[in-house]
């Protein structure tokens, strides 16, 4: 498998920033991924003792397709949430203090008043949680000729970036990461993933991620056309290793029929 491009989703519901290269730690996260959420109303969180939450708690793509029109950026160096409308920077806040935190809850308030239910407050996770929707799979892998393979069932554009995965790869055969759950994954430097689980999919995906529009029925369209509504995998990490794009991870075992480049 090649690594196409890679991705980190630093606040949880909002856009994806794309990484040149990403060092994964054992045991651990995909880095700087999902390290936000952002609370609609009060969720029961506690970051002293943090127990894995329903996405529904948050502002999220399933519920809030309107956060598909902001296009965010989380500064590592500043801790800075930066977030733009229509090519506009309309937020600038910071993530660690207080007044950081009342600019974002206003912020929110203002830009969608009608699908809260309280406040929204920005909650940030602890070194060891984060804000996915699986509690044990915490590296996503989507495989581009799935989607391809979607996208000629539907006769219509599929943009990958619907299944909000880490790694897009190439080199698969159209639906030959359903076949790799228990195996494992090698790459550079010793870097080894476990693949846990399919990834099944809801109406997030039904949101253009440019634009905001829930203009398709990818669940639906999943089931139909595969009997499954799942697309992409949940791996661990077994040991460290950095991936860059280009690079490639390499199947134990696999079988021949999967078509693996």
């Amino acid at each position: 498998m090649r690594i196409e491009t890679l991705y980190r989703y630093p606040v949880k519901g909002l856009s994806p920033e794309r990484l040149e290269r990403a060092a994964l730690p054992a045991g651990g996260y995909f880095p700087g991924d999902r390290l936000f959420a952002i609370e609609n109303g009060p969720s029961g969180f506690d970051a002293a003792e943090p127990v894995h939450q329903p996405k529904i708690k948050y502002l999220m793509l399933m519920r809030n397709e309107s956060l598909a029109r902001l296009k965010t950026r989380y500064d590592d160096a500043s801790g800075d949430l930066v977030i733009h409308e229509n090519g506009q920077e309309v937020l600038r806040a910071a993530t660690a203090n207080d007044e950081g935190h009342a600019a974002i809850a206003r912020f929110f308030t203002g830009f969608m008043p009608e699908e809260l239910r309280g406040e929204p407050k920005l909650l940030t996770a602890p070194p060891t949680y984060r804000f996915t929707d699986s509690r044990s799979g915490f590296v996503s892998i989507i495989n581009l000729a799935s989607v391809a393979d979607l996208e000629g069932r539907l006769g219509q554009p599929v943009d990958p970036l619907r299944f909000r995965g880490n790694l897009m790869v190439s080199g698969l055969a159209p639906w030959a990461e359903n076949e790799l759950v228990d195996r494992e994954l090698t790459g550079p430097g010793g870097l080894r993933l476990q693949v846990i689980k399919r990834i099944e999919r809801c109406a997030a995906t039904n949101v253009d991620p440019e634009t905001g529009a829930r203009d398709m029925q990818i669940p639906k369209a999943l089931m139909k056309n595969y009997g499954h509504v799942d697309c992409g995998i949940y791996c661990r990490v077994l040991a460290e290793g950095t991936l860059a794009e280009g690079d490639s991870l390499t199947a134990a075992d696999a079988p021949a029929e999967l078509g693996i480049a």
